[in-house]
Formats: C-alpha cells, structure tokens, sequence
C-alpha cells in the first residue's frame, strides 16, 4: 500500500464536452467486478441500493430489484439476518436481473452460504463477525468462487481496543479498523475488496473517506451511513457524496434514505449527472424566482417537468422568468424560455426562435424538447420513442 497515488486509468476526455464540463480526474483503483459490473480501476462509477423487503420473501424481493433496475440502479445489496434469509438467496442470485451482494453480519456462515448461492459478491462487517479466523474462511471461499468482498466500517463497529487507541469514532479510528480487516484477506492471497467507511456526519465521512484514498488503492464504496428521510438525507449525501466524487475519490455509491429504495436510486444517478461522471438524462432547470419575475416561473416549471415525465436522453430545458439574467441563462440549456410581462422568448441552442404568449409557453417547450429528443435518437441511430411508457 503506498501513500502517493498518480492519477492513471482516466477515461477519455468526452470531445463533446468543453474543458470546464469535462468530469473530475478518478483516483486509480485496483479492478474487480461485481457480476458483469466494474468496478474500479477507471470504470463507470456504479449506484447502489438495498431491498427493504424480508429476503426470505423471494417474489417480494424480485419484484423490488425489477423496480430499482427500471430506476437504473447496477447493483443490489439484500439483507442475510436469518437462515431463511440464506436459503433464498440462490433463487434470488438466479433471477435477478442485477448482481445481488448479500449483507452479512455476525454471522459468518451466511456468508459461505451467499459465496455457494451463487451471489456476486459479499459485504461483511468484520468488526461484528469478531473472529478473525472466520474472516479468512470467508475470504478463501470467496477467493476460489472469483468474487470480490466489501469491507464494511462504521463507527458502530469498531473494537473496543480501536476506540480506546483513538479517543473514538475518528477518522483515524475508522480507516485503521478497515486496513486491519483488509489485511487480513490479504494474508490469505485475497486483493478483490472494496472498501467503505461510512459515518453519519457527513463531515467525518469526507475526512474518513479521504484519508483511506492516501493509504490504500482499493476500489472505495461511498455513502453516509444513516442519512434519514429525503428531506435531509439527500442533502448529507450529495455533500458527502458529491465532495468525494468531486476529488476524484470513489468508485460506487450508494446514497442511503429512509425511503423507497427507488428514490436512493435516484438521487444517486443526479449526484453522478451533476458531476459529468454519468450521462445526463433530462433535467428541467428553472430560475428560483424573485421580485423581477412577472410570470408564474414555479407552475410553468412544474408543468414543463409534467409535459416531459419520462424523456430518456440528455436533454436541458430551461424555464427562466427574469429579464436581467433569463435570456443568457436559457442559452445554455438545450431549449428554454425567457419569460416576462405575459410572453416569452423559445431561445434554442443559444438562438432565439420566436416569443409566444404566456399561455403557449409550456406547449411550445415540450414540442420541442421532444423534437430535440426523437432527432437525437436518430443521431445514435435508435428508433425508439423519445419517451418511456
């Protein structure tokens, strides 16, 4: 493990992009893959998520990876707390239409059981499973069947022995515990791992997360651990997150909400789109408003939003209600409007096209955002529709 890493294994600068929009550097990883998804060493940054339904409820839990999958998430983390749960694992692994990674905690043989069942891979909490010596017996199974593991850290896990050295839950503390169970799978030949050293408060997390990308270059798995409901969590998350990405750290991610999974999904594919690191899809952009407006920016914007529900490719369409900055902030979207005193401005591509009634706004976007769709579709050579049943 060295301390100094070179930035190698970049993707290809995207000649479609200019300078300031092309996506942040990569921190170089070792690869691995989970199932037929990269991970590390310069692939796509994957988005995780987890099913919250019993896993011994096999159709249950099917039908929750269908759903995350139609939301475009790669990879699915279910939960091993029973034997049960075990035992259903390789109809789930069978079926499923993404890697499943089975959880495991404190009990190690679950863990042998998801390595047989089949599953693409295996996160486990060393700190709960204790004995290190099982750790190794996971790690030789996992060694032999060509799947990797994630190490998996969180303040709540750390040995008594770790909190006294550090004073508590520190960074130091975290990143210490993770290396020590790394090493572990090291002595037994075993280098497939990523890592992860989630905490709560995003702050921690952002110093944790960096300090482990100075001393190792295992494939990193970011989150904040805990997050809680939308409101907030996605709001931990994309600064937690999004900081990392940011700097080049991380290589997939999982943004953790007291919610439907789907919405974990979600947030984690904006996170990606916000930082050029995954390929945008729509994104209806709108001026927050302020005493200038003189038209209803809030409901047009929701009604554009509405009028494009389901539009699959990368497209910005931009709903501006001020004269100072609306018409220079629509030329950088796609399609947009600048509006005020009852009318707007349909600028396309930079250029204006002609003004409508204020009444006409939201048909006029939408038309032409979905002629902008179905011509780009042709460029790529699908003939599918412009929108997603």
């Amino acid at each position: 493990m060295g301390t100094t890493l070179p930035l190698i294994n970049q993707p290809a600068p995207d000649p479609a992009l200019p300078a300031h929009h092309q996506p942040p550097l990569r921190r170089p990883t070792r690869a691995l893959h989970v199932g037929d998804v990269p991970v590390g060493g310069g692939a796509p940054i994957s988005v995780q998520s987890m099913t919250t339904t019993p896993t011994h409820d096999v159709n249950a839990t099917l039908q929750q990876i269908a759903a995350l999958q139609a939301a475009g998430v790669d990879i699915v983390r279910v939960a091993v707390p029973r034997n049960e749960d075990a035992d259903a694992l390789a109809t789930i692994a069978e079926k499923s239409p993404v890697p499943i990674i089975a959880d495991i905690h404190f009990q190690w043989k679950y863990a042998l059981a998801a390595i047989e069942a089949g599953c693409a891979g295996v996160r486990i909490n060393p700190g709960n499973i204790r004995k290190h010596e099982k750790v190794r017996v996971i790690g030789d199974a996992a060694k032999e069947r060509g799947i990797p593991i994630r190490i998996g850290v969180n303040g709540g896990s750390l040995e008594d022995v770790v909190l006294e050295r550090h004073g508590g839950v520190t960074p130091e503390a975290l990143v210490e515990s993770a290396l020590d169970e790394a090493r572990l799978l090291e002595d037994v030949d075993f280098h497939d791992t990523k890592i992860s050293v989630k905490h709560s408060d995003p702050w921690v997390m952002i110093q944790t997360y960096r300090l482990l990308a100075e001393r190792c270059d295992y494939p990193l798995h970011l989150g904040v651990t805990e997050a809680g409901p939308p409101k907030t969590g996605n709001i931990k998350s994309a600064i937690g997150i999004g900081t990392l990405l940011a700097e080049g750290i991380g290589d997939t991610i999982r943004v953790s909400l007291s919610a439907d999974p789907v919405e974990e999904v979600k947030a984690g594919i904006a996170i990606l789109e916000s930082l050029h690191l995954r390929e945008r899809g729509l994104d209806v952009v709108a001026c927050p408003s302020c005493a200038r407006a003189e038209v209803d920016v809030y409901t047009l914007a929701e009604r554009v939003q509405e009028g494009l529900d389901g539009l699959d490719v990368p497209l910005r369409v931009a709903v501006m209600g001020c004269i100072v900055n609306g018409p220079g902030e629509a030329r950088e979207a796609d399609i947009g409007v600048a509006a005020g005193k009852g009318k707007g401005q349909i600028i396309k591509q930079g250029e204006v096209l002609f003004t409508v009634a204020e009444e006409d706004i939201v048909e006029t976007l939408v038309h032409f955002a979905h002629e902008m769709a179905d011509d780009l579709r042709g460029e790529r050579g699908e003939g599918a529709p412009s929108v997603v049943a």
